[in-house]
């Protein structure tokens, strides 16, 4: 069943096409890389995705409604969480914004949303630091927090940008095997560079240059680069780079074809 539904969608920025003739059908509890070039519209569909921008024209579903209506069953970790970490606010606080209703302004502090705030750092192993400062924690704790802020209002889907930008190598693969571990009650769909790491635990990859190509499998093949970072005659290789680390047999793949 799907879990979110695209439909020959275009999207326009100060009249210059971001996205063109996208559609994708995503089933429940897949686990989504999404992956392309830097401006090539990869946190753009997220944004339609959320409801935060209006396509210029096709449809979006999420979970059979539109996306504005679909928002309580949408949980988000957005690029670069920037935080002042002289800022006195604790971990449970952050979380409990998960919880913000603007027709209830007094009830993100009830004992049933602190119950849940305190389960959703259970469940990602960071229970024992509710009542830390934020800014006390390491960058793949307080990423965990931010994810723990997404789960509390307990979505069906789990959107994340670039969400390993702050955490080391070691780091990122205990993050991706935790994404790994919420798959088995969620759709996960993560916009991400790290191609290498998380192509061990995705499902599916969507490749994103303006238009999209949706690709059933998790291995990131040298074909699937070639169609995201063509090649330029009068600059250098991007794939090369975005590549730089990847299987022998992927930069291999590539080279026959460039």
């Amino acid at each position: 069943m799907a879990i979110i539904e695209i439909r020959d969608l275009d999207f326009e920025y100060s009249g210059e096409t971001v996205l063109k003739d996208v559609s994708a059908t995503i089933r429940q509890k897949d686990f989504v890389a999404i992956i392309g070039p830097n401006g090539g519209g990869k946190t753009t569909l997220l944004k339609l995705i959320l409801g935060l921008l209006k396509p210029a024209k096709g449809t979006i579903l999420v979970d059979g409604k539109n996306p504005q209506e679909a928002s309580s069953c949408i949980g988000y970790v957005p690029q670069d969480v920037h935080i002042n970490r002289s800022f006195p606010i604790t971990v449970i606080d952050v979380v409990l914004m998960g919880k913000l209703d603007p027709t209830q302004r007094l009830s993100r502090r009830s004992a049933t949303n602190r119950r849940d705030a305190l389960e959703a750092l259970d469940r990602l192993d960071m229970a024992d630091h509710a009542d830390k400062k934020i800014g006390m924690l390491s960058g793949g704790q307080r990423q965990r927090v931010f994810i723990a802020r997404a789960l509390v209002s307990q979505p069906k889907l789990l959107l994340l940008d670039e969400p390993t930008a702050s955490i080391d190598t070691k780091g990122q693969a205990d993050f991706y095997r935790l994404l790994r571990e919420l798959n088995q009650d969620l759709t996960v769909i993560v916009v991400s560079h790290d191609l290498l790491v998380i192509s061990r635990y995705v499902k599916s990859v969507a490749c994103v240059n303006r238009s999209l190509h949706y690709h059933d499998q998790a291995e990131i093949t040298g074909e699937m680069l070639e169609s995201m970072y063509p090649c330029e005659d009068d600059e250098v290789c991007p794939v090369e780079l975005v590549a730089h680390g990847l299987p022998h047999r992927v930069l291999m793949d590539h080279e026959k074809q460039s």
